[in-house]
């Protein structure tokens, strides 16, 4: 997946360097995505009853182990905080300099409420809960879905701005790219499939978090 929605306008301001804490702060950025689904993936292969056909990765904040994915949202929260940080001080010029790192931060915020606000145990996970879905959602369920819907919508238009940042400059590849990943954040929720679909939804926002980072750690403005 090729963003790299930055470049053009970094090199143009090669010559102010950003303080040395920013390329850890675009590695904090870089691995939250990978840091959450490497913690899903273990998590999944190793609860007895979870099966994403049928839950949510949320739902793994369920039950007396639950406590691992609500840490794990609110770590990929800091990280994308910490991305936004890093974007604002690298990117200096051009369209979005400033949205971009708004709607990262606003992403980053929805994750860490994600994390405090736990799913609702139900269709038989955790272990003991009864099958079918929960008659109604408790308040704390809606606060963890509304959270995750700003969340992957704020990432949605950090990638439009992206894509219309990309097509100004002519980047063919950055704008096909970031076009792909609004799309797929944008797309409807099939019901039939939802666990699955959302669990794709989070790759393509996490990769394009991820993409990100490491075009702004390429920046010369950065300190090695």
């Amino acid at each position: 997946m090729t963003i790299n929605h930055s470049a053009p306008r970094i090199a143009n301001s090669a010559s102010r360097a950003v303080p040395r804490t920013t390329r850890a702060l675009l590695l904090a950025g870089a691995f939250a995505g990978p840091l959450f689904y490497a913690s899903a993936t273990v998590q999944m292969l190793t609860r007895p009853g979870f099966d994403l056909r049928i839950h949510p990765l949320s739902q793994l904040s369920t039950g007396e182990l639950g406590w691992i994915q609500m840490f794990t949202f609110i770590v990929v929260g800091l990280g994308l905080n910490c991305l936004s940080i890093g974007h604002r001080r690298v990117v200096t010029g051009g369209l979005g300099r400033a949205a971009i790192p708004v709607l990262i931060a606003i992403g980053g915020l929805g994750f860490i409420a994600a994390g405090v606000f736990p799913q609702d145990p139900t269709n038989g996970f955790p272990i003991g809960v009864a099958g079918g879905p929960a008659d109604e959602p408790t308040w704390h369920a809606l606060a963890h879905m509304t959270a995750a819907i700003v969340a992957f919508t704020a990432l949605a238009v950090a990638a439009i701005v992206a894509l219309v940042r990309a097509i100004r400059d002519r980047r063919v590849a950055a704008a096909v790219g970031n076009g792909i990943v609004a799309l797929t954040l944008l797309a409807p929720v099939i019901p039939d499939i939802a666990s699955v679909q959302v669990a794709i939804t989070g790759l393509f926002a996490f990769g394009w978090c991820t993409a990100t980072a490491i075009s702004l750690l390429k920046s010369p403005k950065v300190a090695r």
